[in-house]
């Protein structure tokens, strides 16, 4: 590099390297597999680190027509879980030198104005929240690549579709409060038309209605603590026999369950066994701790990223939703006498 140059170039690279300019595009831009060895994409490598050579990105994504940037459309940041999926997503699409600018729907759905003048000209794809379909209607060019998060894969607008194994949770948090004893339940039921939560009431219902004997009813609460407070305090005050545990749809509405329980006079886990779903740092905060079913938020982003890297590129998406685990805490315990 010539003394006084302001920052090195490719063709610097190239003569450190001992190798020809093309090789250098093919190993910066991750492409020389099959075309160079090893050791020379790592001498590539080490000799654009230590002359700190940056490619030219703003040049190099005009001739290919791309600005390798990804919009993630997810519902009001309330909770960290979509943060979260925003780090997976991130960390993926930077190790192929994308962005990705988060667009949180207001008020978690409904449309939402457009924030580009263009979004077929300013973006390369985008990744959305089934929770936030409907800003994708003032988003999404026609031409624009989509992969959807948490959405029917049968009825998905998207390219691809990236799930978390919702039905296996819900079946789990189930399966453990019958093998506990309990017999009556309450589905404590996020007032949210999404399909993720239409699965978690189906798959409920289905699996209890296995069981002789049981019973269940259903209350609906939006998602926040103060809502499921009001929810899960009227629905445990009705007439006949007490639910003994309670399903709730998302951590905190277990936690706005505790809080409805301590009015009623019940203890979690004595009198009344309460379940979560998402494992929020708020699952530990509260006492007795909370058992929930633990969602990887980050490998949910990681995911969609690589998802829609495979639709620009026009590879077969990775298959099979992402498996999920219960984390069994101080809040569930067999049924105290009726």
């Amino acid at each position: 590099m010539a003394r006084g140059s302001t920052r090195p170039t490719s063709r610097d690279v190239a003569q450190a390297a001992g190798v020809s300019q093309a090789a250098v595009s093919l190993v910066l831009g991750d492409k020389w597999r099959g075309r160079v060895s090893e050791a020379t994409a790592q001498r590539v490598r080490e000799a654009a680190r230590d002359l700190g050579y940056r490619p030219n990105l703003a040049a190099r994504n005009l001739r290919l027509g791309r600005t390798r940037t990804v919009l993630l459309v997810v519902p009001a940041l309330t909770t960290e879980f979509f943060a979260g999926v925003y780090t997976g997503a991130t960390r993926v699409a930077a190790e192929h030198g994308f962005g990705v600018v988060l667009y949180p729907s207001p008020e978690g759905i409904g449309p939402a104005p457009d924030p580009f003048a263009s979004a077929q000209a300013a973006l390369d794809g985008v990744i959305a929240s089934s929770m936030a379909a409907d800003a994708l209607t003032a988003i999404r060019g026609e031409a624009l690549p989509l992969v959807m998060l948490d959405s029917d894969p049968s009825g998905s607008l998207g390219a691809a579709t990236v799930n978390l194994d919702i039905a296996d949770g819900v079946r789990q948090a189930a399966e453990h409060l019958l093998s506990l004893g309990h017999r009556r339940f309450l589905h404590l039921a996020a007032d949210v038309p999404s399909w993720t939560f239409e699965v978690r009431a189906r798959e409920l219902a289905a699996r209890l209605a296995e069981v002789p004997g049981t019973s269940v009813r259903t209350a609906r609460s939006p998602i926040s603590i103060e809502g499921a407070v009001t929810a899960a305090e009227t629905a445990l005050s009705q007439p006949g026999p007490r639910p003994t545990a309670v399903i709730c749809d998302d951590d905190q509405l277990a936690a706005g369950t505790y809080k409805a329980a301590r009015r009623l006079g019940l203890r979690v886990p004595d009198d009344l066994s309460v379940t979560g779903l998402d494992d929020l740092a708020l699952a530990t905060a509260i006492d007795p701790e909370l058992t929930t079913v633990r969602l990887d938020a980050e490998l949910f982003g990681e995911r969609g990223m690589r998802a829609l890297l495979a639709v620009l590129e026009g590879r077969e998406p990775e298959s099979g939703d992402i498996p999920v685990r219960l984390v069994v805490r101080g809040s569930t315990a067999p049924p105290g006498l009726p």
